[in-house]
């Protein structure tokens, strides 16, 4: 694994969380997307070489619905960039991790990825990262 991508943060209000972290942060998000196929809008804060992803559910039964209604608003996940998503996982696997996707998926970001159960992972969902070079 490279470095952190970025740390996932799950927020009951995307707009009202901007402006909270925006005043945290001493600058504005710089982008804002929604990702269909996982029911959540996200925005996205630069952190030095790092990033804050904020995630906003778009449907009561999205993860992010789930882990909010379970767990409250706070840190949902961390994301590690990675060069090769599909190598990480097979060797992740061989390690005795538990992923969560057979194969990498299109994220936030123009990124592929994967996610590891956060049983086998010491109570963390993390995720993978790999920069999409065939962009959708």
């Amino acid at each position: 694994m490279d470095k952190i991508e970025h740390i996932g943060i799950a927020v009951k209000n995307l707009e009202a969380s901007n402006l909270l972290y925006a005043k945290l942060l001493g600058k504005a998000h710089y982008k804002i997307e929604e990702v269909l196929t996982e029911g959540v809008r996200t925005s996205f804060f630069e952190v030095g070489p790092n990033k804050i992803e904020l995630l906003e559910a778009t449907t009561e039964d999205s993860p992010i619905a789930k882990f909010i209604n379970k767990k409250g608003e706070g840190v949902h996940h961390i994301a590690f960039a990675v060069e090769n998503i599909e190598k990480e996982m097979a060797r992740l696997k061989e390690e005795g991790f538990i992923l969560l996707n057979e194969k990498p998926k299109q994220g936030a970001d123009n990124k592929l990825v994967a996610f590891i159960h956060p049983k086998t992972a010491g109570g963390v969902l993390v995720e993978l990262c790999q920069e999409n070079n065939n962009k959708q």
